[in-house]
């Protein structure tokens, strides 16, 4: 599993949307690119979670494992980060197991969730940074001579969420190695 980039864990998330399953995987991979980079570069200019005028709220709470969660950001009714402890937990233990401390330092899942999080925040509020994201993906919903309606590319997102988390925290990899694992490991643990 290591040995796959960030963009091909990004197709393969593209790839499992309902919406791109018959997609041209050279389509996927330029997807998975521009979203990775677009994080990257969002990570670089956007201010600090600390620095937004509302930042949001902090709940911890469990529960996540059974949803395959390690946070959730909700807009409504305030902003809300929900950390899932035992997900983050076990994700700490499996850094360990995998030998991957190298990677993911002790507390970085912590600090890399929030910091997912917040870059879902800041595409969620912010109509710019949004248009930004939608306009470099290049993915047209809808033409009209000369008139090109942009379109949403589902997953994109997230993979700019994760690209976002991995430069924000410094850290070797994209959280979205972990967290494929991590769901590897919960999916395991519960056929046994």
């Amino acid at each position: 599993m290591a040995e796959l980039d960030d963009t091909e864990f990004g197709v393969r998330l593209l790839a499992g949307t309902p919406t791109h399953e018959t997609r041209d995987p050279a389509l996927l991979r330029h997807w998975a690119a521009t979203a990775t980079e677009f994080g990257r570069e969002l990570a670089a200019s956007a201010p600090p979670a600390a620095d937004v005028p509302h930042p949001a709220r902090v709940v911890e709470t469990t529960g996540g494992l059974d949803r395959l969660l390690l946070a959730r950001y909700t807009s409504r009714p305030e902003p809300t980060v929900e950390l899932f402890t035992d997900t983050i937990a076990l994700g700490e233990h499996l850094v360990d197991v995998l030998g991957w401390r190298d990677r993911y330092p002790t507390g970085s899942l912590r600090a890399a969730a929030l910091a997912h999080e917040h870059a879902h925040g800041l595409l969620h509020h912010d109509p710019r940074t949004r248009r930004a994201l939608r306009d470099r993906l290049g993915h047209t919903a809808l033409r009209l001579g000369r008139l090109r309606v942009p379109g949403h590319v589902a997953g994109a997102d997230e993979l700019a969420a994760h690209a976002y988390a991995g430069a924000v925290c410094g850290l070797g990899r994209s959280p979205l190695l972990l967290t494929a694992a991590l769901m590897g490991a919960v999916q395991a643990l519960g056929e046994d």
